[in-house]
């Protein structure tokens, strides 16, 4: 079995595919209308038609919930932060902060007080601890894995 990514319900599908779009740089897979696949794994739908699906009335479906996350990841923290910045409709849950670990994260609602989470990739944090003179051993034990993963991950840029 595969799992084939997140659907989450959206009261304005043209809003929501236009935000998804220019925030994450998101394609397109399929426009059923009601329905939208975009890259990434993640699917819109309408409250209305989400509501006929599960059986329910589209009054019961409950938008900000604060119960989970769809998680991104960015290999240009900054440059991300900057198109945040620039947008008017980002309501943060919290500004950019550093994780124990040295990763780097922001929360924020989408359109439909959905919970986004956008971090740093792992390899991009074991490169700037790497490139601030840190070694190996130490950007292991910073990060809170064993020096073999680091190798791995420097092996790969």
């Amino acid at each position: 079995m595969d799992c084939q990514g997140t659907l989450i319900a959206v009261k304005d599908i043209e809003k929501a595919k236009a935000f998804y779009l220019s925030v994450f740089g998101l394609k397109v897979m399929v426009d059923a209308g009601v329905h939208v696949q975009l890259t990434g794994g993640v699917s819109l739908q309408t409250t209305g038609s989400w509501a006929d699906f599960i059986y329910k009335q589209e009054s019961d479906i409950i938008l900000e919930n604060n119960a989970s996350e769809l998680y991104f990841e960015s290999e240009d923290m900054d440059s991300f932060v900057k198109t945040l910045e620039d947008r008017k409709d980002i309501i943060y849950l919290h500004p950019v902060i550093e994780h124990s670990w040295g990763q780097r994260a922001v929360r924020f609602y989408d359109l439909d007080k959905h919970i986004i989470e956008v971090a740093e990739k792992i390899t991009m944090v074991v490169k700037r601890f790497i490139d601030s003179g840190l070694t190996v051993e130490e950007t292991a034990e910073r990060v809170g894995v064993e020096p073999q993963y680091i190798k791995d991950i420097l092996d790969r840029l």
